[in-house]
């Protein structure tokens, strides 16, 4: 596993795109040999033919990830793979003519770019049903074995088994007895933990994760200290659990983490990094969209009665309370019977025009005078109403963490999951919220603001 973006991702992963870049660079190179009857490498070093080429590339490999298929490698059906691929060479031909128009030296001949797609919609699905039958299937997987088999152990077993791409597989668990509810993907229960050394002998795992709720008495501390000492990783349950799932586990969460450790609670120096480049991100968006916003405002003041901008109470960084901005999307009124509720799909409350404003994220472009104000940045936490945290900050341990940083207009919660409509949807978010305390840093901000506009852009994803 490779580490970018602060963002554990798979080497079969990188792999298979890289395979993907270098075959599609070969089909357009194969269509110049085909269509034109220039030399080659004049036409690649000199005239400019590798940067038209490396444009096309990258405008598919762009398509194939705003399709999903970096989320989804398995094949599960091969006729809705060629009509994905479809779809990307669509998104290609589209860029294309994008470019032809803005940098005409850069756009691929037409002739090029007909005859290098076609070969391409023949051989890039074709290579994903061989990568998912002779790769994904037959690929050397990380063989771990587990002591114990709470939450996060149950979690992480169906995890690696959902995702193959990760090569790992388990291949068994120890603890005092056998679990009745252990999922199949955790495997044979193979006895209790003082036969860690046996089951190491009869099984020769590759990692070693402790996920043992009680540990005293339990731990093998003197095998385990040796097998690490020989070379064989050891690792605890919640530190998988966070490489696989991008979140921090609550459930494994200790105060002595919080205080004695590194990793989570916000650094000064990457604040202010964050609020530089926030606010000019947010001054850039504000000039580009304010026709947008214009004409957003007058639409919301036609379709339904009531002021265009809304404004509501939210808590920001260190409990302040703020009013963020929006565009109003619900009735006016909306909460006056019901008081403060947690939105939900298919909300009567919502206007007709404000279903389409949220499934864009329109209604949230006011925001970008809240980043301008300092209240918030462009990345963050999702900020919650003063009588939500009252009653999650009961309910839910240490959900005041996410308040330790500027909340933002979007963040890794929002992309990686959908709206809170109960406690379990909150629990998972503050999950993803602590992972970013983590790991914020600009890099992973780009990767946030990249996947929202693929949000926007095809509705797709969390909401």
């Amino acid at each position: 596993m490779v580490r970018l973006f602060k963002v554990v991702i798979p080497a079969s992963l990188l792999v298979l795109m890289a395979v993907e870049a270098a075959l599609s660079f070969g089909c357009y190179l194969a269509a110049f040999l085909l269509t034109r009857e220039e030399d080659w490498a004049i036409y690649f070093l000199y005239e400019g033919g590798g940067g038209q080429t490396m444009a096309a590339v990258g405008s598919l490999i762009l398509g194939v990830y705003l399709n999903d298929l970096y989320s989804q490698v398995r094949v599960y059906s091969r006729l809705r793979l060629v009509q994905q691929f479809c779809l990307v060479f669509g998104f290609a031909f589209l860029t294309q003519g994008m470019i032809s128009y803005i940098h005409p030296e850069l756009a691929l001949a037409r002739s090029q770019m007909i005859a290098g797609s076609v070969m391409g919609l023949i051989l890039l699905p074709g290579w994903r049903i061989l990568f998912d039958v002779l790769v994904l299937r037959v690929l050397y997987r990380q063989r771990l074995l587990f002591l114990g088999h709470n939450r996060l152990v149950q979690t992480v077993a169906r995890a690696v088994a959902e995702r193959p791409h990760f090569a790992m597989q388990s291949i068994g668990y120890l603890s005092p007895a056998p679990a009745e509810d252990a999922p199949a993907e955790l495997g044979p229960w193979l006895g209790p933990p003082s036969r860690l050394r046996e089951a190491y002998e009869e099984n020769r795992p590759d990692r070693i994760v402790v996920g043992l709720n009680d540990r005293r008495g339990q731990l093998p501390v003197e095998v385990l200290l040796a097998l690490r000492l020989s070379g064989l990783p050891v690792e605890d349950a919640s530190t998988l659990y966070e490489h696989v799932m991008w979140r921090v586990p609550l459930e494994a969460l200790r105060p002595s983490q919080l205080i004695f450790g590194s990793g989570i609670g916000p650094d000064p120096r990457k604040l202010a990094l964050q609020r530089a480049y926030s606010f000019l991100f947010a001054l850039l968006g504000a000039a580009l969209t304010l026709p947008l916003m214009a004409v957003i405002w007058l639409l919301v003041r036609a379709t339904s009665p009531g002021p265009a901008i809304y404004r509501q109470k939210r808590v920001g960084r260190n409990g302040r309370v703020f009013e963020v901005f929006k565009f109003r999307s619900m009735y006016q009124d909306a909460e006056a019977r019901t008081g403060a509720v947690w939105a939900a799909q298919n909300d009567p409350r919502v206007t007709p025009l404000g279903r389409w404003l949220r499934k864009l994220r329109l209604d949230e472009l006011p925001q970008f005078f809240n980043v301008l104000r300092g209240e918030m940045c462009i990345a963050g936490p999702r900020p919650e109403r003063p009588e939500f945290v009252d009653v999650l900050s009961q309910k839910i341990p240490f959900y005041s963490l996410r308040h330790s940083i500027p909340p933002g207009i979007t963040g890794w919660a929002q992309i990686n999951h959908r709206y809170g409509e109960n406690l379990e949807d909150v629990i998972v978010k503050l999950e993803y919220d602590l992972y970013y305390l983590k790991n914020q840093s600009f890099s992973l901000d780009m990767y946030i603001l990249f996947h929202t506009a693929k949000v926007m852009l095809f509705q797709r994803g969390a909401q």
